[in-house]
């Protein structure tokens, strides 16, 4: 599957220098797809050079000709939506709907900054006396290292390459091993765009050996993430020594509260959807239920009905609606969330245990749990996965004290029909984003980030190019 492709560098796909490599699992079947090039510290050194080199002819391009370029990427990522999809769905074992919509996002990625980069915006300050001008302008930070997780192969590299290039810089993206290949059928259509070699290279491998690697480099200015909490912190550290310019997009565990105002049936079938979406491997996804208790009953009832409805299924399969889980790790910890809110009080609806219906797969029964307490572990780790705890709630004070209580600060849900509501718990919610009787987010045109160990800077919107430029601030005396 990966003959074609390997370590995009210097505009070429190449192997690894010493011909190793990985394979990478189909989580649906268990079986291997294929096999990676395995980075060497000397690839590495490869890529920084070439990232360099790259870096020094895309900050020279006018904005209107990366725009150009940008644009037609995005042209060619809708053309060949087909094939990232197939891939990513072997990669992932997420139904083929979800891939299809994945890659048309991405390709939006870079529509949209493909306008930024013509909007890079100074400042003109006006000078104490009348023989002095100062002004504001924005440069590009320069060599951008990018690591994206597997459970949007493709949209989450597409945040960052399309804002790097849009502000002017060069990138080396690193994506998950569990699904390497979305991200070269991408960085094959930015190539074919007319990318610059060099300003866009990908390489696999070993993680922390490319992290460190990269990050200590003084060729890279600038580290985007998205991952976990803990491997955030790690990374933390390392641009630390070099006082790199850093993005975050870690884990959360979004609040989703129900007011007694709320539709309960319409409440539960949108969380519902937004819950089981990619099998709750999703950073954004409503992972705490805060019910009202006057129609806590009606909307877990609602809910169990939605998570019974699916059909768990290989992605490529018609009327399949959820894939497996990622791997291994991902399914036992499923099971383990389970079994510890159950034992600690909690009441299971549906669900909670490995799918027997599959001899093969990292399948997982879409689980709802009502009358979950504070103490359960899935109530404060991030879940990741198709498991819904329910919970009670009868105070407004009191039900954003317990949102709060949480070291996350992604995303946050609220569902209710009053303005003062909707306004207040919103304000007073400690996350980057939230939804008002609204579960879609994202999208290229807004900012996408959090709060707290979520993380910090934002991808997407106006906002986004600016994690990857720099201020530079002129002042001038006419005469001395």
């Amino acid at each position: 599957m990966y003959s074609e492709y390997g370590l995009f560098i210097d505009g070429k796909w190449q192997n690894a220098s010493d011909k190793k490599t990985f394979p990478v699992i189909n989580p649906a079947t268990e079986e291997i797809i294929g096999e990676v090039p395995s980075a060497t510290p000397e690839d590495l050194e490869h890529a920084l050079e070439s990232a360099r080199k790259g870096f020094d002819t895309w900050k020279r391009t006018p904005a209107w000709d990366r725009a150009v370029v940008l644009r037609k990427a995005s042209v060619l990522i809708h053309e060949r939506i087909e094939e990232i999809a197939r891939v990513m769905v072997t990669e992932t074992g997420k139904p083929l709907a979800e891939a299809r919509g994945e890659t048309a996002a991405a390709a939006d990625q870079f529509e949209w900054y493909a306008e930024e980069t013509k909007r890079i915006y100074g400042q003109t300050i006006e000078g104490r006396t009348p023989d002095v001008r100062m002004s504001v302008i924005y440069q590009p930070v320069g060599v951008c290292a990018a690591f994206s997780a597997w459970n949007f192969p493709v949209l989450l590299p597409a945040r960052k390459i399309a804002a790097a290039l849009a502000a002017g810089c060069s990138v080396i993206c690193k994506p998950a091993g569990e699904a390497p290949g979305t991200l070269m059928v991408l960085v094959q259509a930015l190539a074919d765009a007319g990318i610059p070699s060099g300003a866009v290279c990908v390489v696999t491998g070993k993680s922390s050996l490319i992290a460190e690697h990269l990050i200590g480099s003084s060729t890279v200015r600038k580290v985007s993430l998205t991952g976990s909490v803990p491997v955030g912190k790690q990374l933390l550290h390392l641009c630390a020594d070099g006082v790199k310019k850093v993005s975050m997009e870690l884990g959360g565990h979004g609040p989703a509260i129900v007011f007694d105002d709320a539709d309960p049936l319409a409440a539960a079938k949108t969380l519902a959807t937004a819950k089981f979406r990619n099998c709750g491997q999703v950073c954004i996804s409503p992972s705490r239920f805060y019910v009202h208790n006057s129609i806590r009953d009606v909307f877990a009832n609602a809910f169990t009905d939605y998570a019974k409805s699916l059909t768990l299924g290989l992605g490529f399969d018609p009327g399949v609606t959820l894939g497996p889980m990622a791997n291994q790790r991902g399914l036992e910890h499923c099971q383990a969330l389970c079994v510890d809110a159950v034992d600690k009080g909690g009441r299971l609806l549906t669900g909670g245990k490995r799918a027997a219906t599959f001899q093969k797969g990292y399948f997982f029964e879409p689980t709802v749990i009502d009358n979950v307490p504070e103490d359960a572990l899935i109530m404060h780790q991030e879940p990741f996965a198709p498991i819904a705890p329910i919970t009670g709630f009868d105070d407004f004070d009191e039900v954003m004290a317990r949102a709060n209580a949480l070291p996350f600060g992604l995303a946050g849900y609220v569902f209710t029909e009053s303005l003062k509501t909707a306004t207040l718990a919103s304000e007073a919610l400690e996350v980057g984003m939230v939804g008002i009787n609204e579960v879609l987010l994202a999208c290229a045109e807004a900012p996408f980030g959090g709060v707290k160990e979520s993380g910090m800077g934002r991808e997407g919107g106006s906002m986004g190019i600016l994690d990857y430029l720099v201020p530079k601030y002129i002042k001038t005396r006419l005469s001395f």
